[in-house]
């Protein structure tokens, strides 16, 4: 009981995870985690923290990352519908700059694995979402970075969930241009 469903994504490292659901009139039952199954799909991290946000339709999130800390991510949507991206920042890949996306839904039940260095966001395309995420390492305040969700050179091709509810701190990030200068890849 309880395996999982792997996909690998065109940039490497990213999975896109389909769980087990046992459904019937009564309901459905998955399991959401197993280290055992994780582990045998490539997946072998643990997760330290658990964290869960409520948004409304149009809310746009990041796109985040840790500096000095970062996490891999593993996340999913128990209600609403979702459109996730992640970034790749990791120095030397082949895929540095390229983006990836994915809906992840309380009906398709997908989970994302998001591993260390890439930016990740998600927009909300459901009157409400509740996104969850497993964190291999503990939130850092102050060792928050990111990019605007727009930026040009990223080009992420985000879905139409109509009028964008995003934060200044969001709206505030410096280009991929400048985080590229200030890391000497210019």
């Amino acid at each position: 009981m309880g395996k999982i469903s792997v996909e690998t994504c065109e940039i490497e490292g990213l999975k896109v995870i389909t769980p087990q659901v046992f459904g019937d009139e009564r309901g459905y039952f998955m399991e959401t985690y197993s280290h055992r199954d994780f582990s045998e799909a490539g997946i072998p991290h643990v997760f330290v923290q658990d964290n869960q946000s409520s948004s409304t339709k149009g809310v746009l999130r990041g796109l985040h990352f840790q500096i000095d800390h970062p996490q891999d991510k593993l996340v999913r949507v128990v209600r609403g519908e979702v459109f996730d991206v992640a970034v790749d920042l990791r120095e030397g890949s082949s895929t540095f700059g390229r983006w990836f996306g994915v809906t992840l839904s309380e009906q398709n039940k997908k989970q994302f694995f998001i591993p260390k260095g890439f930016a990740h966001g998600f927009l909300v395309l459901s009157d409400l979402a509740e996104f969850c995420y497993k964190c291999t390492d503990f939130y850092h305040p102050g060792d928050e970075g990111g990019l605007p969700y727009d930026d040009r050179d990223i080009g992420i091709e985000w879905p139409d969930a109509g009028k964008l509810n995003i934060n200044d701190r969001d709206r505030g990030w410096k280009s991929f241009a400048d985080y590229k200068a200030s890391r000497g890849l210019a």
